[in-house]
């Protein structure tokens, strides 16, 4: 079992930036791949950044390439997301997900542990 606990989401204007952790607990090897997934309302889950935490390899969506980057921190079991250059279409709920299982992805099918979501909001 892998219990992943999100912060870090927020308010900010266009043009802002956000960090995002998720700090992960229980059994490590559940949780070599872990990513970051966005959703609105009525729209399906979003992959937005993954990450292999064995050799920090990270595969992004291309809607973020360039803006988000992934990072983990694994003396602290943590993973963060720094989001720069928000932009409005940005606006979602963002969840943090883990799997032990690859390949590297961004399928919302392919993780089996979920945070609860932290709100993040880019206003024009």
């Amino acid at each position: 079992q892998v219990q992943l606990v999100e912060s870090g989401g927020g308010s900010v204007q266009a043009g802002g930036s956000l960090r995002l952790s998720c700090a992960a607990s229980g059994y490590t090897y559940s949780s070599n791949y872990m990513a970051w997934f966005r959703q609105v309302p009525g729209k399906e889950r979003e992959g937005v950044a993954t990450i292999y935490r064995r050799d920090g390899i990270a595969l992004y969506a291309d809607s973020v390439k360039g803006r988000f980057t992934i990072s983990q921190d694994n003396a602290k079991n943590t993973v963060f997301l720094q989001m720069n250059g928000l932009k409005p279409e940005d606006t979602a709920m963002y969840y943090c997900a883990a799997t032990g299982w690859g390949p590297l992805g961004l399928s919302p099918s392919a993780y089996r542990y979920w945070g609860q979501g932290t709100q993040v909001t880019v206003s024009s």
